[in-house]
């Protein structure tokens, strides 16, 4: 097998005479240094890993002689997962999820600001491999909690259980239950409270609730 590269950042791959039917991800990673399979499954998402100059999909299995390409347009600005050893309040695992308890103050997922220290830093120390949909390095991740909120969060452990979970979040056919301190003078022991939520006028950082629309 050959690997070619060029000022273009192409990639152009060569499977020989003698290849066993390997996943195109997995065949990849044999010959890309640096490459893992999240970055890889996110090139085939947007086309830019091609065999014999057509797209594939990632259960796509290469055969003998078969041209692997990987095409970047144009060097983008990557900020990787750094993967940091901070223990994690599992609750309940099996091969496809795991049940994290979230401590308040812990963010989710690395943003503007928090490269280090979230929940995805410390699943990207303990697990390989976490599946990922979107285009944002969010590995296994198919909800989340704010900053100050602790709880639950379900985590996928594999493409198939995201695929499933990341449905049901969407369609919202799941129940959740989110329990509040409050404090002061309450009229009503009990009651409802109906609006949407949006941006704070006064703190654009935190949500807030608009009776109105």
């Amino acid at each position: 097998m050959k690997q070619e590269e060029n000022q273009f950042e192409h990639i152009r791959i060569v499977a020989d005479s003698k290849q066993n039917p390997l996943r195109v991800d997995k065949f990849i990673l044999n010959f890309v240094e640096n490459a893992t399979r999240n970055k890889i499954q996110k090139a085939i998402r947007t086309g830019n890993v091609l065999v014999n100059d057509q797209p594939i999909k990632s259960n796509y299995k290469v055969k003998p002689k078969d041209i692997v390409k990987i095409v970047y347009d144009f060097p983008k600005e990557v900020h990787e997962v750094l993967p940091q050893k901070i223990p994690l309040d599992i609750i309940y695992e099996d091969e496809d999820i795991l049940l994290v308890n979230k401590k308040a103050g812990m963010v989710v997922h690395p943003g503007f600001g928090n490269r280090e220290g979230t929940l995805v830093n410390a699943l990207s120390y303990h697990f390989d491999n976490l599946p990922n949909m979107g285009e944002e390095d969010r590995p296994g991740l198919v909800h989340r909690l704010d900053k100050n909120t602790s709880g639950i969060l379900v985590v996928a452990k594999t493409e198939k259980s995201m695929e499933i979970l990341s449905k049901k979040f969407r369609d919202r056919d799941l129940d959740r239950k989110y329990i509040a301190l409050v404090w002061g003078d309450l009229k009503e022991n009990n009651g409802t409270i109906s609006g949407n939520i949006g941006r704070s006028l006064k703190n654009r950082k935190i949500m807030d609730v608009y009776p109105d629309g």
